[in-house]
């Protein structure tokens, strides 16, 4: 079989999130040869984990800027405080958008109830012109839509047919995609996009590209069509995209600026908020409300500045 030479196949590496028993997830972006995917600039796949041996999700607050971060989970749940006063429950097949703007802190913590944690953590980058947004949240549940050996819930954008009423900053898609064993689909998508299909479960092909679970296929520009077969098992996917974002942009922890003094400045102004008693202060990035847990301080910044990327 020919194998398309346009289709960029990225593999995850294992990073652990939190302390000793800390969750495993998968990190597909950003990588050295791509940093984003349309104005997509972070996705982390985790699970099924076992909560009883890897101990869930627990991060306690922490800051944002320049960023919206999208959580979509698969099994399990988790609570979500942030201080724009949101205090939601994220569930399966369920949206939750925080847009961070100038400045937000949050955490996330999976629930007693939990016994195996599934999903993926997203983030998209702002464009330079709304990267100082006040801070919002906004949560939504799609319906389904089906067809012949498929179903689809599309969260962000517009696809098979459907459209998100959730507004977003640049032009975007994400949905979810469940096909059935030897399923092929052909999704009609906006050529001016491109687009990233997250493989949850399955070995499918994506636009002629032999995948395995937890790659993520960067289909480039041009395409109208996005064609995805599953294999001898079910396939799940995620499918990410959106015109390019066209910015260089400069990530380091939880932030996303356009230079290394714009990286510094939120870093400062986090850690100005660090009480001595371990509570976080009021400032840039506000608190959440009746927090279990003390904020998470920054890292040290490296010695040299960081370099923007594209």
């Amino acid at each position: 079989m020919r194998i398309p030479t346009d289709v960029e196949l990225l593999t995850p590496r294992d990073v652990p999130l939190g302390g000793l028993r800390a969750m495993t997830v998968r990190r597909t972006l950003p990588q050295r040869s791509r940093t984003t995917v349309g104005a997509w600039c972070f996705v982390d796949h985790y699970g099924p984990d076992d909560v009883s041996v890897t101990g869930g999700m627990s991060v306690p607050p922490h800051p944002h800027t320049g960023l919206q971060t999208v959580s979509w989970l698969f099994s399990g749940e988790i609570e979500h405080r942030d201080s724009t006063g949101a205090h939601a429950m994220v569930r399966p097949g369920e949206l939750n958008l925080m847009t961070a703007g100038k400045g937000v802190s949050h955490s996330e913590y999976s629930t007693p109830a939990t016994t195996t944690l599934h999903g993926a953590q997203l983030w998209v980058a702002l464009p330079d012109a709304d990267r100082g947004l006040d801070p919002d949240f906004d949560h939504y549940a799609p319906g389904s839509v089906s067809g012949a050996g498929w179903m689809a819930r599309v969260f962000l954008g517009s696809l098979l047919g459907v459209t998100s009423p959730v507004s977003t900053r640049t032009p975007l898609v994400g949905a979810e995609l469940v096909l059935e064993p030897g399923c092929m689909l052909a999704v009609d998508v906006d050529p001016a996009h491109e687009h990233g299909v997250l493989v949850d479960a399955g070995e499918p092909t994506v636009a002629g590209r032999a995948t395995a679970r937890g790659d993520l296929a960067v289909v480039p520009l041009g395409r109208d069509t996005l064609r995805l077969e599953a294999g001898p098992t079910p396939a799940r996917v995620l499918v990410l995209g959106g015109e390019p974002l066209g910015e260089a942009i400069v990530m380091f922890w939880n932030f996303v600026g356009r230079d290394h003094d714009d990286v510094a400045a939120a870093r400062e102004d986090w850690q100005a908020q660090l009480g001595d008693d371990g509570a976080l202060l009021p400032g840039r990035f506000g608190v959440p409300a009746d927090d279990p847990q003390p904020p998470v301080p920054a890292p040290a910044l490296p010695n040299a500045r960081l370099r923007q990327r594209h």
